[in-house]
Protein backbone atom coordinates (compact mmCIF):
# COMPACT_ATOMS: atom_id res chain seq x y z
CA UNK A 1 0.00 0.00 0.00
CA UNK A 2 1.35 3.41 -0.99
CA UNK A 3 2.03 5.70 1.97
CA UNK A 4 0.65 9.23 1.82
CA UNK A 5 3.10 11.85 3.10
CA UNK A 6 2.49 15.45 4.02
CA UNK A 7 4.33 18.06 1.96
CA UNK A 8 7.45 19.16 3.75
CA UNK A 9 10.37 21.48 2.94
CA UNK A 10 12.79 19.20 4.78
CA UNK A 11 11.63 16.17 2.78
CA UNK A 12 11.73 18.15 -0.43
CA UNK A 13 8.40 16.75 -1.59
CA UNK A 14 6.52 20.01 -2.04
CA UNK A 15 4.71 21.00 -5.21
CA UNK A 16 5.41 24.39 -6.78
CA UNK A 17 2.01 25.88 -7.69
CA UNK A 18 3.62 28.13 -10.32
CA UNK A 19 4.84 25.07 -12.20
CA UNK A 20 1.39 23.49 -12.00
CA UNK A 21 -0.22 26.68 -13.32
CA UNK A 22 2.27 26.93 -16.18
CA UNK A 23 1.48 23.37 -17.28
CA UNK A 24 -2.25 23.02 -16.55
CA UNK A 25 -3.53 26.56 -16.00
CA UNK A 26 -4.69 28.40 -12.89
CA UNK A 27 -8.29 27.22 -13.25
CA UNK A 28 -7.26 23.56 -13.14
CA UNK A 29 -5.36 24.07 -9.89
CA UNK A 30 -8.02 26.28 -8.31
CA UNK A 31 -10.92 23.93 -9.15
CA UNK A 32 -9.02 20.84 -7.97
CA UNK A 33 -8.01 22.39 -4.65
CA UNK A 34 -11.38 24.02 -3.94
CA UNK A 35 -13.58 21.03 -4.80
CA UNK A 36 -11.22 18.15 -4.05
CA UNK A 37 -11.83 17.85 -0.34
CA UNK A 38 -14.60 17.59 2.22
CA UNK A 39 -14.94 19.24 5.65
CA UNK A 40 -12.63 17.77 8.27
CA UNK A 41 -10.43 15.89 5.82
CA UNK A 42 -6.96 16.59 4.44
CA UNK A 43 -6.61 17.07 0.68
CA UNK A 44 -4.62 14.37 -1.10
CA UNK A 45 -2.90 16.18 -3.93
CA UNK A 46 -2.19 14.32 -7.15
CA UNK A 47 -1.31 15.36 -10.67
CA UNK A 48 -3.91 12.87 -11.93
CA UNK A 49 -6.63 15.02 -10.34
CA UNK A 50 -5.16 18.17 -11.90
CA UNK A 51 -5.03 16.52 -15.31
CA UNK A 52 -8.60 15.27 -14.92
CA UNK A 53 -9.74 18.85 -14.25
CA UNK A 54 -7.72 20.05 -17.25
CA UNK A 55 -9.63 17.55 -19.40
CA UNK A 56 -12.89 18.79 -17.87
CA UNK A 57 -12.03 22.37 -18.80
CA UNK A 58 -11.22 21.28 -22.36
CA UNK A 59 -14.65 19.61 -22.51
CA UNK A 60 -16.32 22.83 -21.36
CA UNK A 61 -14.29 24.92 -23.82
CA UNK A 62 -15.07 22.70 -26.81
CA UNK A 63 -18.79 22.53 -25.98
CA UNK A 64 -18.87 26.31 -25.59
CA UNK A 65 -17.07 26.81 -28.92
CA UNK A 66 -19.68 24.66 -30.64
CA UNK A 67 -22.51 26.63 -29.03
CA UNK A 68 -20.92 29.99 -29.87
CA UNK A 69 -20.41 29.00 -33.51
CA UNK A 70 -24.14 28.36 -33.74
CA UNK A 71 -25.23 31.62 -32.10
CA UNK A 72 -22.97 34.01 -33.99
CA UNK A 73 -24.38 37.53 -33.96
CA UNK A 74 -27.06 36.65 -31.41
CA UNK A 75 -27.84 39.41 -28.92
CA UNK A 76 -28.82 38.96 -25.27
CA UNK A 77 -32.25 40.48 -25.99
CA UNK A 78 -32.92 37.74 -28.57
CA UNK A 79 -32.89 34.97 -25.95
CA UNK A 80 -36.49 33.75 -25.85
CA UNK A 81 -37.65 30.77 -23.81
CA UNK A 82 -41.40 31.31 -24.23
CA UNK A 83 -41.74 28.81 -27.08
CA UNK A 84 -39.89 25.79 -25.68
CA UNK A 85 -41.71 22.66 -26.86
CA UNK A 86 -39.02 20.00 -27.46
CA UNK A 87 -38.64 17.47 -24.65
CA UNK A 88 -34.84 17.84 -24.76
CA UNK A 89 -35.06 21.62 -24.25
CA UNK A 90 -37.50 21.24 -21.36
CA UNK A 91 -35.30 18.55 -19.84
CA UNK A 92 -32.04 20.53 -19.92
CA UNK A 93 -33.78 23.58 -18.41
CA UNK A 94 -35.18 21.35 -15.67
CA UNK A 95 -31.75 19.85 -15.01
CA UNK A 96 -30.21 23.34 -14.95
CA UNK A 97 -32.66 24.51 -12.28
CA UNK A 98 -32.12 21.34 -10.25
CA UNK A 99 -28.38 21.97 -10.46
CA UNK A 100 -28.77 25.62 -9.43
CA UNK A 101 -30.78 24.55 -6.37
CA UNK A 102 -28.35 21.79 -5.38
CA UNK A 103 -25.17 23.83 -5.92
CA UNK A 104 -26.56 26.82 -4.01
CA UNK A 105 -27.61 24.71 -1.03
CA UNK A 106 -24.30 22.84 -0.94
CA UNK A 107 -22.20 26.01 -1.30
CA UNK A 108 -24.05 27.65 1.58
CA UNK A 109 -23.02 24.65 3.72
CA UNK A 110 -19.41 24.88 2.43
CA UNK A 111 -19.65 21.39 0.90
CA UNK A 112 -17.52 22.34 -2.09
CA UNK A 113 -16.54 18.77 -2.89
CA UNK A 114 -20.21 17.96 -3.57
CA UNK A 115 -20.58 21.23 -5.47
CA UNK A 116 -17.80 20.12 -7.80
CA UNK A 117 -19.33 16.66 -8.29
CA UNK A 118 -22.77 18.14 -9.06
CA UNK A 119 -21.39 20.63 -11.60
CA UNK A 120 -19.19 17.98 -13.22
CA UNK A 121 -22.11 15.56 -13.67
CA UNK A 122 -24.43 18.21 -15.08
CA UNK A 123 -21.89 19.73 -17.48
CA UNK A 124 -20.17 16.56 -18.69
CA UNK A 125 -23.08 14.10 -18.76
CA UNK A 126 -26.25 16.11 -19.28
CA UNK A 127 -25.09 19.16 -21.20
CA UNK A 128 -22.08 17.98 -23.23
CA UNK A 129 -22.77 14.29 -23.83
CA UNK A 130 -26.53 14.54 -24.38
CA UNK A 131 -27.93 18.02 -24.94
CA UNK A 132 -25.20 19.25 -27.28
CA UNK A 133 -25.64 16.17 -29.46
CA UNK A 134 -29.43 16.45 -29.48
CA UNK A 135 -29.25 20.19 -30.23
CA UNK A 136 -27.56 19.37 -33.54
CA UNK A 137 -30.86 17.96 -34.84
CA UNK A 138 -32.52 21.39 -34.85
CA UNK A 139 -29.38 23.47 -35.38
CA UNK A 140 -28.62 21.58 -38.61
CA UNK A 141 -32.29 21.37 -39.64
CA UNK A 142 -34.47 23.66 -41.75
CA UNK A 143 -36.96 24.72 -39.07
CA UNK A 144 -35.83 28.27 -38.27
CA UNK A 145 -38.12 28.62 -35.26
CA UNK A 146 -36.79 25.41 -33.68
CA UNK A 147 -33.24 26.54 -34.47
CA UNK A 148 -33.77 29.88 -32.73
CA UNK A 149 -35.28 28.19 -29.66
CA UNK A 150 -32.30 25.83 -29.40
CA UNK A 151 -29.90 28.76 -29.70
CA UNK A 152 -31.76 30.54 -26.90
CA UNK A 153 -31.63 27.46 -24.66
CA UNK A 154 -27.92 27.00 -25.36
CA UNK A 155 -27.18 30.64 -24.54
CA UNK A 156 -29.29 30.63 -21.37
CA UNK A 157 -27.93 27.34 -20.01
CA UNK A 158 -24.30 28.27 -20.74
CA UNK A 159 -24.73 31.71 -19.19
CA UNK A 160 -26.07 30.28 -15.93
CA UNK A 161 -23.64 27.36 -15.89
CA UNK A 162 -20.65 29.71 -16.25
CA UNK A 163 -21.95 31.76 -13.31
CA UNK A 164 -22.17 28.62 -11.15
CA UNK A 165 -18.64 27.62 -12.16
CA UNK A 166 -17.08 31.08 -11.89
CA UNK A 167 -15.97 30.94 -8.22
CA UNK A 168 -14.00 27.77 -9.03
CA UNK A 169 -12.82 28.55 -12.59
CA UNK A 170 -12.68 32.35 -12.84
CA UNK A 171 -10.61 32.69 -16.03
CA UNK A 172 -12.20 30.27 -18.48
CA UNK A 173 -15.71 31.17 -17.35
CA UNK A 174 -15.07 34.90 -17.85
CA UNK A 175 -13.67 34.26 -21.34
CA UNK A 176 -16.66 32.13 -22.39
CA UNK A 177 -19.21 34.44 -20.78
CA UNK A 178 -17.81 37.51 -22.53
CA UNK A 179 -18.37 35.78 -25.88
CA UNK A 180 -21.91 34.69 -25.01
CA UNK A 181 -24.94 36.95 -25.43
CA UNK A 182 -24.80 38.53 -21.96
CA UNK A 183 -25.98 41.43 -19.86
CA UNK A 184 -23.34 43.21 -17.79
CA UNK A 185 -19.67 44.14 -17.74
CA UNK A 186 -18.19 41.03 -16.16
CA UNK A 187 -19.31 37.65 -14.88
CA UNK A 188 -17.54 38.56 -11.64
CA UNK A 189 -20.33 41.01 -10.76
CA UNK A 190 -23.16 39.12 -12.50
CA UNK A 191 -26.04 37.87 -10.34
CA UNK A 192 -25.85 34.37 -8.93
CA UNK A 193 -28.35 32.08 -10.73
CA UNK A 194 -31.71 31.48 -9.06
CA UNK A 195 -34.26 28.74 -9.59
CA UNK A 196 -37.08 29.48 -12.03
CA UNK A 197 -39.85 27.03 -11.11
CA UNK A 198 -41.68 27.73 -14.38
CA UNK A 199 -38.83 25.95 -16.20
CA UNK A 200 -39.08 22.75 -14.15
CA UNK A 201 -40.90 20.02 -16.08
CA UNK A 202 -40.92 16.65 -14.32
CA UNK A 203 -42.76 14.99 -17.19
CA UNK A 204 -40.04 16.02 -19.64
CA UNK A 205 -37.41 14.69 -17.22
CA UNK A 206 -39.09 11.29 -17.06
CA UNK A 207 -39.49 11.21 -20.84
CA UNK A 208 -35.84 12.06 -21.40
CA UNK A 209 -34.76 9.48 -18.83
CA UNK A 210 -36.54 6.77 -20.84
CA UNK A 211 -35.09 7.94 -24.16
CA UNK A 212 -31.54 8.08 -22.75
CA UNK A 213 -31.89 4.58 -21.28
CA UNK A 214 -33.15 3.17 -24.59
CA UNK A 215 -30.40 4.81 -26.64
CA UNK A 216 -27.70 3.78 -24.17
CA UNK A 217 -28.98 0.18 -24.06
CA UNK A 218 -28.98 -0.13 -27.86
CA UNK A 219 -25.46 1.29 -28.08
CA UNK A 220 -24.23 -1.09 -25.38
CA UNK A 221 -25.67 -4.08 -27.24
CA UNK A 222 -24.04 -2.90 -30.48
CA UNK A 223 -20.69 -2.65 -28.70
CA UNK A 224 -21.01 -6.14 -27.21
CA UNK A 225 -21.50 -7.78 -30.63
CA UNK A 226 -19.13 -5.41 -32.48
CA UNK A 227 -21.90 -3.93 -34.64
CA UNK A 228 -20.82 -0.35 -35.49
CA UNK A 229 -23.32 2.52 -35.44
CA UNK A 230 -22.90 2.88 -39.20
CA UNK A 231 -24.50 -0.57 -39.70
CA UNK A 232 -28.29 -0.38 -39.63
CA UNK A 233 -30.20 -2.85 -37.45
CA UNK A 234 -33.80 -3.75 -36.75
CA UNK A 235 -34.97 -2.29 -33.46
CA UNK A 236 -37.96 -3.57 -31.53
CA UNK A 237 -39.24 -1.81 -28.41
CA UNK A 238 -41.99 -3.20 -26.20
CA UNK A 239 -43.27 -0.39 -23.94
CA UNK A 240 -44.53 -1.01 -20.44
CA UNK A 241 -47.60 1.22 -20.68
CA UNK A 242 -49.54 3.57 -22.96
CA UNK A 243 -47.66 6.56 -21.54
CA UNK A 244 -44.28 4.97 -22.26
CA UNK A 245 -45.46 4.10 -25.77
CA UNK A 246 -46.49 7.72 -26.36
CA UNK A 247 -43.11 9.00 -25.17
CA UNK A 248 -41.24 6.67 -27.52
CA UNK A 249 -43.47 7.40 -30.52
CA UNK A 250 -43.49 11.18 -29.99
CA UNK A 251 -39.69 11.27 -29.74
CA UNK A 252 -38.76 8.62 -32.28
CA UNK A 253 -36.53 11.19 -34.02
CA UNK A 254 -34.05 10.94 -31.14
CA UNK A 255 -34.03 7.14 -31.21
CA UNK A 256 -33.49 7.01 -34.97
CA UNK A 257 -30.77 9.67 -34.83
CA UNK A 258 -28.71 7.98 -32.12
CA UNK A 259 -29.46 4.27 -32.73
CA UNK A 260 -29.46 4.25 -36.58
CA UNK A 261 -32.07 1.50 -36.98
CA UNK A 262 -33.13 0.11 -40.34
CA UNK A 263 -36.66 -0.18 -38.93
CA UNK A 264 -38.11 0.73 -35.54
CA UNK A 265 -41.10 -1.14 -34.14
CA UNK A 266 -42.80 0.15 -30.99
CA UNK A 267 -45.56 -2.23 -29.96
CA UNK A 268 -47.09 -4.16 -27.06
CA UNK A 269 -47.35 -7.24 -29.30
CA UNK A 270 -43.66 -7.86 -29.99
CA UNK A 271 -42.62 -11.50 -29.75
CA UNK A 272 -38.81 -11.54 -29.83
CA UNK A 273 -36.98 -14.07 -31.94
CA UNK A 274 -34.57 -16.51 -30.32
CA UNK A 275 -31.61 -14.65 -31.84
CA UNK A 276 -32.64 -11.24 -30.49
CA UNK A 277 -30.35 -9.46 -28.04
CA UNK A 278 -32.29 -8.16 -25.05
CA UNK A 279 -32.16 -5.15 -22.74
CA UNK A 280 -34.56 -4.11 -20.01
CA UNK A 281 -34.91 -0.44 -19.06
CA UNK A 282 -37.39 1.45 -16.89
CA UNK A 283 -40.51 1.54 -19.04
CA UNK A 284 -39.59 -0.76 -21.92
CA UNK A 285 -38.05 -3.98 -23.17
CA UNK A 286 -35.63 -3.69 -26.10
CA UNK A 287 -34.92 -6.40 -28.66
CA UNK A 288 -32.36 -6.37 -31.46
CA UNK A 289 -32.79 -9.31 -33.87
CA UNK A 290 -29.19 -10.03 -34.83
CA UNK A 291 -29.36 -13.29 -36.76
CA UNK A 292 -25.94 -14.78 -37.25
CA UNK A 293 -24.27 -12.29 -34.91
CA UNK A 294 -24.99 -13.81 -31.51
CA UNK A 295 -24.53 -17.12 -29.75
CA UNK A 296 -27.59 -18.21 -27.73
CA UNK A 297 -25.49 -19.64 -24.89
CA UNK A 298 -23.47 -16.44 -24.69
CA UNK A 299 -26.67 -14.35 -24.66
CA UNK A 300 -28.03 -16.44 -21.77
CA UNK A 301 -24.75 -15.99 -19.92
CA UNK A 302 -24.89 -12.22 -20.49
CA UNK A 303 -28.47 -12.04 -19.24
CA UNK A 304 -27.62 -14.11 -16.18
CA UNK A 305 -24.95 -11.54 -15.28
CA UNK A 306 -27.56 -8.81 -15.69
CA UNK A 307 -29.98 -10.82 -13.53
CA UNK A 308 -27.32 -11.05 -10.83
CA UNK A 309 -26.96 -7.26 -10.94
CA UNK A 310 -30.71 -6.71 -10.45
CA UNK A 311 -30.83 -9.27 -7.63
CA UNK A 312 -28.11 -7.34 -5.83
CA UNK A 313 -29.96 -4.04 -6.35
CA UNK A 314 -33.20 -5.57 -5.01
CA UNK A 315 -31.36 -6.98 -2.00
CA UNK A 316 -29.66 -3.64 -1.34
CA UNK A 317 -32.83 -1.55 -1.46
CA UNK A 318 -34.84 -4.09 0.54
CA UNK A 319 -32.09 -4.05 3.14
CA UNK A 320 -32.54 -0.29 3.45
CA UNK A 321 -36.32 -0.52 3.70
CA UNK A 322 -36.11 -3.22 6.37
CA UNK A 323 -33.65 -1.19 8.44
CA UNK A 324 -35.58 0.32 11.36
CA UNK A 325 -33.07 3.13 11.90
CA UNK A 326 -33.23 4.18 8.23
CA UNK A 327 -37.04 4.10 8.21
CA UNK A 328 -37.21 6.13 11.42
CA UNK A 329 -34.73 8.84 10.40
CA UNK A 330 -35.04 9.14 6.60
CA UNK A 331 -37.36 11.83 5.17
CA UNK A 332 -40.58 10.49 3.63
CA UNK A 333 -39.44 11.61 0.16
CA UNK A 334 -36.28 9.50 0.43
CA UNK A 335 -38.26 6.48 1.61
CA UNK A 336 -40.68 6.85 -1.32
CA UNK A 337 -37.73 7.05 -3.72
CA UNK A 338 -36.32 3.81 -2.31
CA UNK A 339 -39.71 2.11 -2.64
CA UNK A 340 -39.94 3.25 -6.25
CA UNK A 341 -36.46 1.83 -6.86
CA UNK A 342 -37.51 -1.49 -5.31
CA UNK A 343 -40.50 -1.72 -7.64
CA UNK A 344 -38.40 -0.80 -10.68
CA UNK A 345 -35.62 -3.29 -9.85
CA UNK A 346 -38.13 -6.07 -9.15
CA UNK A 347 -39.77 -5.53 -12.53
CA UNK A 348 -36.44 -5.55 -14.35
CA UNK A 349 -35.37 -8.71 -12.51
CA UNK A 350 -38.61 -10.43 -13.45
CA UNK A 351 -38.36 -9.47 -17.13
CA UNK A 352 -34.76 -10.70 -17.39
CA UNK A 353 -35.75 -13.97 -15.72
CA UNK A 354 -38.56 -14.42 -18.25
CA UNK A 355 -36.24 -13.78 -21.18
CA UNK A 356 -33.64 -16.26 -19.89
CA UNK A 357 -36.33 -18.92 -19.48
CA UNK A 358 -37.64 -18.17 -22.97
CA UNK A 359 -34.19 -18.65 -24.52
CA UNK A 360 -33.61 -21.86 -22.60
CA UNK A 361 -36.97 -23.32 -23.66
CA UNK A 362 -36.63 -22.51 -27.37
Amino acid sequence: MQMVKKMSKSLGNGVDPIEVVEKYGADSLRYTLSTGTSPGQDLKFSFEKIESTWNFINKIWNASRFALMNMEGMQYEAINLTNVTEVSDKWILTRLNETISTVTNLAEKYEFGEVGRTLYNFIWDDFCDWYIEIAKISLYGDDMEAKQTTRSVLAYVLDNTMRLLHPFMPFVTEEIWQNLPHDGVSITVADWPTVDSSQVDEEASESMKLLVEVIRAVRNIRAEVNTPLSKQIKLQIKPKSDSHKAILENNITYIERFCNPETTTISFDIVPSKTAMTAVVSGAEIYLPLEGLINIDEEIERLEKELSKWKKEVSRVQGKLSNEKFMAKAPEKVIEEERAKEKDYMEKKSLVEERIQSLKNN
